[in-house]
């Protein structure tokens, strides 16, 4: 598993979804309120995602798995299941490389994230949360022949997230540590390979919601493990791990740590004062753990934070923000 994800090949797929994704800047985190809640001798670095087409980091899989299609299954289309974020994704693709996008959303999806997965000219359709979702999707694919790309699982999304990881490493040098989301794993397997390879002595450390850790859950029972999520960080909550992701985050993040509901929004309340970014709770959990839990132990450290992408709209900002 370890050579399917070597750097030649993490390369030579951010390469083929260059045109289509954006290499996205990253931005020295200094400010008064920064200082004073890590020290002036941290160094944080934001790698900032959430500029990313579609919105999130998840363009970037989306568009490797459309681009691997053949001509056929190109013709036939594609689709997806989501809480917002994949789906968009998925459509973006399609979108931009001549494919047509039937996907599934959670019924619990906002309809911004909606309407923004029909701009890019998908047919929408609506389930409950869960195994129905997925098995929706999965019946799509059986009776229209359209290929189902997965939110998080296998190879290709790998790969194209490890772009995220690759970008970062080339724009700051010599990082201690790097944070990042962990969902179902998509995210920070990518990552966490494209870093140790880059730079092997850089510690990984990923981070999960309190109620929506299947990967540290996981991680303690050796295997993948299914559970009901509960948090307001809908975008890091499947309801389980599955093998390739997980054995890739086993092997390559060096640390889980878990924060709370409302650690993210003080860190999405922090990152509206200081970056003026209104962004969803995926988006603000490195920082809730960077000025959290893992606050002694950067002190000093050169660190990379991963701000994973956001498609949150005003009204459900506000209302996340004013929850506690």
């Amino acid at each position: 598993m370890s050579n399917a994800l070597n750097l030649q090949k993490i390369r030579a797929t951010a390469a083929l979804v260059a045109p289509y994704v954006v290499r996205t800047p990253t931005h020295r985190w200094r400010s008064l309120e920064i200082d004073r809640l890590l020290g002036r001798d941290a160094e944080v670095h934001l790698k900032l995602e959430l500029f990313q087409q579609s919105g999130t980091f998840k363009a970037r899989g989306a568009v490797a798995h459309v681009l691997g299609l053949s001509a056929g299954a190109r013709e036939r289309g594609v689709t997806a299941v989501s809480a917002g974020n994949h789906a968009i994704a998925v459509a973006y693709a399609a979108n931009v490389l001549g494919a047509s996008a039937k996907v599934v959303m959670q019924n619990t999806a906002s309809p911004a994230r909606i309407e923004a997965a029909r701009a890019f000219g998908a047919e929408v359709v609506m389930e409950e949360p869960g195994p129905k979702a997925f098995a929706l999707a999965e019946q799509i694919a059986k009776d229209e022949g359209r290929t189902f790309i997965h939110p998080f699982e296998g190879l290709t999304t790998a790969l194209g997230t490890a772009g995220v990881g690759l970008e970062l490493c080339e724009q700051v040098t010599d990082l201690d540590v790097v944070l990042v989301a962990v969902g179902g794993g998509g995210l920070a397997a990518g990552v966490s390979s494209a870093v140790k390879l880059m730079q092997p002595e850089c510690e990984v450390i990923g981070i999960e919601p309190e109620g929506a850790d299947s990967i540290g859950r996981s991680v303690a029972a050796g295997s993948p493990q299914t559970m009901t999520p509960n948090t307001i960080a809908d975008s890091l909550a499947p309801p389980m791990a599955l093998p390739f992701s997980f054995e890739v985050c086993r092997n390559n993040i060096d640390q889980l740590v878990t924060i709370s509901d409302d650690a993210m929004r003080d860190a999405m309340s922090l990152l509206f004062r200081e970056m003026k970014f209104a962004v969803e709770p995926a988006c603000a959990a490195t920082t809730a753990a960077l000025i959290g839990p893992l606050r002694e132990q950067l002190e000093g450290k050169r660190v990379g934070a991963i701000l994973c992408g956001s498609n949150m709209h005003l009204e459900g900002f506000v209302a996340l923000v004013a929850g506690h």
